[in-house]
């Protein structure tokens, strides 16, 4: 009986690895690696000189959007680390499972609008390797077919608990928010923030 019961529980235990295993692949499989494809769609990605920032790309500010949880919005590129993002409209678990997602709360905005741009993901799967990012480096949010260019301006570590980070902002900005440290094992006490203003506003380019 006692080697039954171990066995099971072993039988368990190794369903249970195997399952968040394979979850942890499956995430990280939203990821693009195309390093060459995306640096050319950017051909500013590399210029670090702080650039001008564009104060407006709207009248509008916290317009009422239609998309529903769990959507398909747009994509995220960052040329630096060779990696492209799917985007996803909300923040709750399952949409972090398929890959970036767009806070949508009454202090955040989209790229079209006003206003502050969150995006957040899994520090373990799609925002491995965030921490390699410097002030000057470039993120481009793709959002109704128009490339939006943030130049990042600031990157801090802080408390989860920490509610001055997701606020309203008068001007287009972008921040990106994962859980740290990037290596723990568990869930992560603080929170690794990556601050961009808005430097241009194109038509998207195909990769």
């Amino acid at each position: 009986m006692r080697k039954k019961l171990g066995f099971l529980i072993f039988l368990i235990g190794t369903s249970v690895v195997a399952w968040n295993g394979y979850t942890w692949w499956d995430q990280g499989q939203s990821v693009t690696h195309q390093a060459q494809e995306i640096k050319q769609a950017h051909p500013s990605w590399n210029e670090q000189q702080p650039l001008k920032t564009v104060q407006s790309v709207s009248s509008e500010t916290h317009a009422v959007n239609e998309h529903a949880t769990g959507e398909a919005v747009g994509s995220l590129d960052i040329p630096k680390l060779g990696k492209g993002y799917p985007v996803f409209w909300g923040s709750d678990e399952d949409t972090l499972t398929k890959g970036v997602g767009m806070y949508d709360s009454q202090w955040t905005v989209t790229p079209n609008q006003n206003g502050h741009v969150v995006l957040s993901g899994h520090r373990d799967t799609v925002f491995r390797n965030l921490d390699t990012l410097e002030p000057g480096d470039h993120l481009y949010v793709t959002y109704n077919n128009i490339s939006y260019d943030y130049q990042i301006r600031e990157t801090w570590i802080t408390d989860q608990h920490d509610r001055s980070v997701i606020v309203s902002k008068m001007k287009p900005t972008l921040t990106l928010t994962t859980c740290y440290p990037f290596n723990y094992i568990g869930s992560a006490p603080d929170r690794y923030i990556i601050q961009a203003d808005l430097v241009a506003a194109d038509p998207a380019s195909e990769i």
